[in-house]
This record gives structure tokens, sequence and C-alpha cells, in this order.
């Protein structure tokens, strides 16, 4: 089936950028962020992206890391009218994704149940998925494929410890007690309580010791609490798995609150270092702990929207 054309009106932004021969690390910093944002190769030291206001605000990042570091770069914004065209520069973008897809199908069938860890690996590889999903600008066609064979993976060796599907049905209506001063795992439990669980819930914010629940309340994140930290997951974490929903936004949003509460950098999410201090950021106002749920939700719903995938 041959590929569509791209739309006349493409634009793109180019970057520019000679980088000196020392420090070292410097080139292979730009590169791998030249990878991670999506972008390829027109020359050497001429990179490409489909222009958008995240592309532009990815590669004025990276061209200021540039400078820093004793380089210097450039950005603009063009069409291509001569020489490489649209269409080849759209099969550029093509045959990257096709690599990256390629890449994590045969590491996918290296995968069975036989494997050390296959659980762990199978989450990295989604993962991986979801990173390459996301810099997929033209829709490569061995997204489709990946994704259903990851699936019959997780299908057969299942996704981690079985789901309680029921164990927060009827719990609607109620007063959620957490303690107060709300900080990045409470306004994240908050945001799905009310989200997911129960849509009227009302908040109540106490002292951290010394409160005697009265009839009907729940408490979260507390540390004689229904729903608090076990083992080595945070509050939010038990609530996703006690939820007992296939999401994968509801997933990663679980390792990124988990990697900002807890600090181990047990996921490794790149997202949680800026998420910690936009955390950081509600919760340092002068604001009441309703006023943070309310920031810290709508910080956590686009989020979610980005996370599914959904506009």
């Amino acid at each position: 089936m041959p590929e569509a054309d791209p739309p006349a009106d493409l634009r793109w932004l180019l970057l520019f950028h000679q980088i000196p021969p020392k420090p070292a690390y410097l080139r292979v910093k730009t590169w791998r962020r030249l990878q991670a944002i999506g972008a390829v190769s027109l020359k050497n030291a001429v990179y490409v992206l489909p222009a958008s206001a995240e592309a532009l605000e990815d590669l004025q990042w990276l061209r200021r890391e540039i400078v820093e570091g004793g380089g210097e770069a450039s950005i603009c914004e063009a069409r291509l009218i001569d020489g490489i065209g649209d269409g080849e520069a759209r099969a550029l973008f093509l045959a990257a994704r096709d690599a990256d897809y390629a890449e994590i199908a045969e590491e996918a069938r290296r995968l069975d149940a036989g494997a050390e860890d296959p659980r762990g690996r199978l989450s990295r590889l989604r993962r991986r998925f979801e990173e390459v999903r996301r810099i997929d600008f033209f829709g490569s066609e061995g997204r489709e494929a990946v994704d259903g064979l990851l699936g019959e993976l997780e299908q057969r060796l299942g996704g981690g410890p079985s789901p309680v599907p029921d164990a927060l049905a009827g719990l609607t209506e109620r007063v959620w007690v957490t303690r107060r001063g709300v900080q990045v795992d409470r306004i994240a439990s908050a945001w799905l309580i009310r989200r997911f669980i129960d849509p009227k819930a009302r908040f109540k914010f106490v002292a951290p010791q010394g409160y005697s629940p009265k009839s009907g309340e729940l408490r979260f994140d507390t540390y004689d609490g229904e729903f608090t930290h076990e083992g080595d997951r945070c509050t939010f974490e038990v609530l996703t798995l006690r939820l007992g929903r296939d999401d994968l936004a509801l997933t990663a949003l679980a390792e990124i609150v988990h990697d900002i509460d807890l600090k181990d950098g047990k996921f490794g999410r790149p997202e949680a270092a800026g998420l910690a201090l936009a955390f950081a950021g509600i919760a340092a106002g002068d604001d009441t702990d309703e006023t943070r749920l309310e920031k810290g939700g709508a910080l956590l719903d686009g989020l979610y929207r980005h996370f599914s995938g959904k506009p």
C-alpha cells in the first residue's frame, strides 16, 4: 500500500550545531537528547523535527545546553523546497521508528516465562514502546504489530501481582482522611480517588498523629490508614493496584509518583525530576490543602491525557 503524500504545508524545525572536541561527553549527551526527542539527521550537524510547539521547546533547551557547553547552535523553521523534500524527510522518520519498533519486537520475541524476571523485562519493553510511540510523528506501520505482540506477552506472562477489582467497590460519597500539608503522593492519591473511585469524595486534613477516625471515614497515606504505603509501594501505587484497571496511563503516573515520593529511582522515569519541581511549587505556596489538590489535580489530568494518547 503506497504511503500518503505529506501535507503540502508541512513545516520543519532545523537544528544546526557545532560541538567542540572537549568536553567529550557533550557530543554523546547531545546525540542522546536528539534520539530521545525523535529528531533525525539531514546532515552530520543538521537535525530536523516536524514543527510543533513541543518540538521547538525541546530544541531550545538542547540549544541552550550546547551553547553552555561551549558549542554553537541555531534553530530555524523552514519548508523543504529543493533537494530533499517532505516525502524523503518523512521517510527518514518512518525508517527510524521502524528500526526502533523492530528492536523492541526482537527483544520481545526472545522473552519467555523461563527468562530471568520476565515481567520486569516486559514492563521495561512496554515503557520503551511508549517512548517510541510518543515520537512516532507519522505513524509507522510497525507500531500496531509491536503493540499487539506486547499485549500477547502481557496476557501470557501477566503484568504483575493480581489486582483486586472489587477492593474499592462501594466506596462512594465517603470522607477520606489524610495528613495536612499534602505533598505529591497525597495529591495524586486524592486525584485518583475523585476521578476513578469516589467522584463525590470529601477530604479531611488532620494532624499526622493522634487523630481518631469517625465511623465511615477512610484514611489514606497515614501511618495506620486503610490505604497507605505497602512494602516499597507508595499510596498512589497501592490504590492503583486495588483499582484493578488495565490502564497504561495510570501505570506511568504510578511509576512517576513512586520515583518522586520515595526518591529511590526504582523506575527511572525521566519525567520525575521536572514533575517533582512542579509539585514542590504547588506545595510551596500558602494555599489550603484543598487548593493544592485542585492545582495538582489539573496537572495530573493533563498528564493522564498525555499518557493516554488522547487530545
